[in-house]
């Protein structure tokens, strides 16, 4: 990990350290893991017992940021970064997650990836 800039990011990990103590993605049920910056949002699918991440789907990805750029809101973005990561997975066969929120809030922006995916068909 890296050194943390300020108070808030250094409470973030220290909040992510104790998650991923309880949380871990298999092959059958992988960990769906929200990043935020200010400006963009990431999701990937990791499975943590091969060490690999399954696929990742951000607000930069060729295919997702046209309709990311048309979206009214960063939370509105968030909604179809979901949406995206759902259809990922599903088309790599996987149907139920681990939701890893990273040490933030589950508001907002990370809320919105949450809904997004339930909405594309993941289970959590």
């Amino acid at each position: 990990m890296s050194i943390p800039k300020n108070k808030k990011e250094s409470s973030r990990k220290r909040v992510k350290k104790h998650i991923r103590k309880k949380l871990s993605g298999t092959a059958e049920r992988p960990r769906l893991v929200v990043f935020k910056s200010s400006k963009h949002i990431y999701a990937q699918l990791v499975d943590d017992t091969n060490q690999k991440t399954i696929t990742g789907v951000s607000s930069l990805t060729k295919d997702v940021k046209a309709e990311v750029e048309k979206a009214g809101s960063k939370t509105e973005a968030a909604k179809i970064i979901g949406k995206k990561i759902a259809a990922v997975g599903k088309d790599k066969k996987v149907e139920s997650v681990v939701f890893d929120r990273n040490g933030y809030l589950y508001h907002g922006r990370i809320k919105a990836v949450a809904d997004g995916a339930r909405e594309g068909g993941l289970k959590f």
